[in-house]
């Protein structure tokens, strides 16, 4: 598939996931053959008026394939003031719509003008992400999809799941088919995608050009490299290092600590001594904490 003049062999993405893909985690999504990995939801406004914390979340790995920044907003102008800063300074600039307040679902016209403010001012294609609507009687992918593409959308993401619903229950394929047969730009699908069969198994039954990957990939970054079926073995103890030595070019150590607990979590899920693991995990206080925790838990057993 291609965005823009962008052309991915596979298909194959990391979902942002607010407090979850910093760049070291989208890293390690890369190292597994992720061929894209979006930032964290950024918030628009926050850049605008130069807030420090907003831009950090802005890093990206050295020699990152595809550098893409998802931003939010709902001032028309001053996401397109933001996107026009930007430059060319990513490859691709990615608008979440699945995440804000109810009203830019329902209203259109809104929605419209602010993908068209960002397209409009964008020097590299322009994105967007959303979901089946905001609740089980307000459902309007379809519209939205075709809303998005009027406006100037290179390529389109649904989580088919409503707002109301978060990450419960079934996400809705059939829906993701409707939208890929509404439009004429590339979808990405996304929901319930955490192997290599329900990777096969969504492209067949939508037509979706690509995929996107969010709570599949939580401490199993390898999902990426058994997608696509890679010959040379994934080393997940040494993925894990890597992921805190990115994060210690750009955090302290106490973010660094607090931050990685709940990765750690996930990395050492389904591990005998889970119990222990886990308690550990909870009051890892420095980088040494989590190596000897790593370590522990990988050196016998992988």
């Amino acid at each position: 598939m291609k965005i823009g003049d962008i052309e991915f062999k596979e298909g194959i993405f990391l979902s942002p996931m607010a407090g979850v893909t910093e760049v070291g985690f989208r890293k390690v999504c890369e190292m597994a053959g992720a061929e894209m990995c979006v930032s964290e939801m950024v918030s628009a406004k926050g850049l605008y008026y130069n807030s420090a914390k907003t831009k950090q979340l802005l890093t990206f790995p050295e020699n990152c394939k595809c550098k893409v920044v998802q931003i939010f907003g709902s001032d028309a102008l001053i996401m397109g003031e933001v996107v026009k800063n930007f430059g060319k300074e990513y490859d691709i600039i990615d608008i979440n719509m699945g995440c804000p307040a109810p009203k830019i679902y329902k209203d259109l016209d809104k929605a419209y003008q602010i993908i068209r403010s960002c397209v409009q001012n964008a020097q590299v294609p322009v994105t967007v992400k959303f979901r089946s609507g905001v609740d089980s009687e307000h459902i309007n992918a379809v519209e939205f999809a075709k809303m998005c593409e009027k406006a100037g959308a290179s390529a389109i993401t649904i989580h088919a799941r409503t707002r109301e619903q978060g990450y419960s229950g079934k996400a809705d394929w059939e829906l993701i088919k409707q939208v890929v047969q509404a439009v004429n730009i590339p979808v990405i699908g996304n929901g319930d995608v955490t192997d290599r069969d329900s990777y096969l198994k969504i492209k067949e039954q939508t037509g979706c050009q690509g995929v996107m990957i969010g709570r599949g990939a939580l401490g199993k970054p390898e999902v990426f490299s058994k997608i696509l079926c890679k010959k040379e073995h994934f080393d997940k103890k040494h993925a894990i290092l890597e992921h805190i030595k990115e994060l210690q070019k750009y955090y302290s150590e106490e973010f660094i600590s607090k931050h990685m607990r709940k990765h750690l979590l996930w990395y050492l899920a389904g591990k005998p001594k889970m119990k222990e693991y886990k308690e550990k995990a909870n009051k890892v206080a420095s980088i040494n904490d989590i190596k000897e925790l790593i370590n522990s838990a990988y050196d016998k057993e992988d």
